[in-house]
């Protein structure tokens, strides 16, 4: 028998960035507010202690910040005629556990979004006609705007610290000669701190692209240029480029996580509740299951505890949110066969590729181990629908960057192509190349197809006895052509350094998506926004279609993976959504959009 709580005007389910972003708006609101997280409590006092957290082997090679495999986890399969099977050891994606989620470990690249990529489906078909998108292809308009968005994304990067260098400024021309994005669109202030500094490996690969006739810009990156107190009265101290960004706690106050920039002011709340080891089974409903009454969960001693509430935000991580709602029976799960439903459809991830570039030993860099996890410079020349897309048959864009964030000790080096993997030649390849390279990428948007999907798996179950999320994914005949067609653009730029070796790491065609080398963990779609509650399971408000009370913010949200990461744009939304409950639902409970 659950034990029932007092019950809260709000329950989040996860404290994560939206998480975080939604308690503190609705507190705000004079809510009373309980947020439950499954893993462990972290703060950047104690987990991020110097010297303990910059430690490779405990975090980067054991994995502790993130999403513990053994209690839950998904399985995993090509298509619909393959055998799923349990994803039992992290490689290609890193959900966090604990306090701040993947908050705490991202590495900081805060980018906005391009405005084509909310759009993309009537952009597509505007431009190039509706048959450009191919067969299968099941991308999907957002249905806001950038314009409706642009104050969220402003108060999103003051809440960050965000450092960065505007184009334009309300109309008027900032960015030029400065670092500015000439492909930006424009925006109604400033980056709250300047561009941090380049390392040498950024600084060559800016004047290379310059030299081949693209536009280099500084990164937009959520590690300070300097010392910052944001709007919440939160501080930052200014990054020191120690090379301990992604996978770890910051311990210089330099990263925005939800633990440094939002929970300190949420702690001053009488109104909010965070409870740490606090594993949600299901959101419960009524009866005729159009309105939830709060959550069940089982604590950190094995409990299970009734968490009642007038208001549920899932705010998990993206898989986590479309498994809740599939456990919970919010909306109808999606059928591949009929296309029809929409709880796991649009499932998407992003298109990578990675160029390293060797040079003689004459040739020198900063020490690689100087990095930042969001710093660096990038080129857009590529990204959304910058250039003409009709010769080339494909949909989708990329930026290129180099983004230097700290080689490390254990899994950092790299060498040329045709190098020994182990032995004297390797150590001497290593001696002689590791401070003579950079690397790049093409970080590239994924489209969502009609086969790739989620849903629950008939099989295996997770710790609690709750089926698991069965991923059924593989790459599509348009990946390929878009990855390979940038990475013809990006090696321009390698060649133009005049390098000794060049190595390129790009998916040849017919290769299935491999869960073993890590690529990133921009996991998309599965609970998709949109205008039509038939090809939707939220509206533009992020609320369900089908239970007006429950609001499902993040990435589980994106009808489809942009070329940008991820985590502006959810914040962005996230205050969005947080906005019109305040303003709209509290004051007339019920659809904010009419279906």
């Amino acid at each position: 028998m659950a034990k029932v709580m007092q019950k809260t005007d709000v329950v989040i389910v996860g404290f994560g960035w939206t998480g975080a972003i939604m308690a503190k708006e609705l507190t705000e609101a004079g809510l009373s507010v309980v947020a439950l997280e499954r893993g462990p409590m972290r703060d950047t006092y104690p987990d991020g202690s110097y010297p303990q957290v910059i430690d490779e082997l405990t975090y980067s090679i054991r994995r502790k910040l993130f999403m513990d495999n053994s209690k839950e986890t998904v399985t995993i399969r090509h298509t619909v005629n393959d055998t799923a099977l349990p994803y039992r050891q992290l490689g290609a994606f890193l959900p966090g556990d604990g306090v701040g989620g993947a908050g705490l470990h991202w590495s900081g690249v805060h980018f906005r979004v391009d405005p084509v990529e909310l759009r993309l489906r009537s952009h597509y078909e505007e431009r190039y006609g509706k048959n450009f998108i191919p067969d299968g292809m099941t991308i999907q308009d957002f249905g806001v705007t950038y314009e409706e968005l642009e104050p969220y994304f402003d108060f999103a990067e003051k809440v960050f610290g965000t450092s960065g260098q505007a184009w334009t400024v309300k109309g008027e021309l900032v960015g030029k000669g400065k670092g500015g994005n000439p492909f930006a669109p424009d925006r109604s202030d400033h980056f709250p701190l300047p561009p941090q500094k380049n390392p040498v490996s950024a600084q060559l690969f800016q004047k290379a692209a310059w030299d081949v006739g693209y536009h280099p810009y500084d990164l937009p990156s959520a590690n300070t240029s300097g010392p910052y107190t944001n709007p919440y009265g939160c501080q930052m101290g200014p990054c020191n480029f120690c090379g301990y960004c992604s996978g770890y706690v910051c311990y210089m106050y330099s990263k925005s996580s939800p633990n440094l920039n939002i929970l300190p002011a949420l702690r001053q709340e009488p109104g909010f509740e965070l409870r740490a080891g606090a594993h949600v089974l299901k959101v419960n409903l009524t009866d005729d299951k159009k309105l939830a009454t709060g959550v069940t969960y089982v604590d950190a001693q094995g409990n299970e505890i009734e968490q009642p509430a007038d208001i549920v935000i899932l705010g998990a991580f993206q898989f986590n949110n479309v498994r809740l709602m599939l456990l919970s029976g919010i909306g109808k799960p999606y059928d591949p066969k009929t296309g029809e439903g929409v709880v796991g459809k649009n499932f998407a991830y992003q298109n990578m590729a990675t160029i390293k570039v060797y040079f003689d030993k004459n040739q020198h860099f900063t020490n690689p181990f100087i990095g930042a996890g969001g710093n660096g410079v990038a080129v857009d020349d590529f990204n959304a629908d910058n250039f003409d897309h009709g010769p080339h048959g494909f949909v989708g864009g990329s930026p290129f960057w180099v983004n230097q964030a700290g080689t490390r000790p254990i899994a950092g080096v790299s060498n040329p192509s045709g190098t020994p993997n182990w032995g004297s030649q390797w150590k001497a390849a290593a001696a002689d190349y590791y401070n003579h390279q950079l690397s790049m990428d093409s970080h590239g948007a994924h489209q969502s197809y009609r086969g790739n999907y989620l849903d629950l798996d008939p099989t295996y179950k997770d710790a609690y006895g709750m089926p698991l999320l069965r991923m059924t994914f593989d790459w599509q005949e348009n990946d390929f052509k878009m990855t390979h067609f940038m990475v013809g653009k990006m090696k321009k730029i390698a060649e133009a350094m005049n390098p000794k070796a060049i190595n390129v790491q790009v998916k040849s065609p017919g290769t299935h998506f491999n869960t073993v080398s890590y690529q990133t963990t921009h996991l998309n779609g599965g609970a998709i926004m949109g205008t039509d509650p038939k090809t939707s399971a939220v509206n533009r408000y992020l609320q369900s279609w089908d239970v007006h009370n429950v609001f499902v913010p993040g990435a589980s949200a994106f009808p489809q993976g942009l070329g940008y990461n991820p985590t502006g744009l959810v914040a962005a939304l996230t205050y969005w959504s947080a906005r019109a409950i305040r303003e709209q639902y509290l004051k007339n409970p019920g659809p904010l959009v009419q279906a």
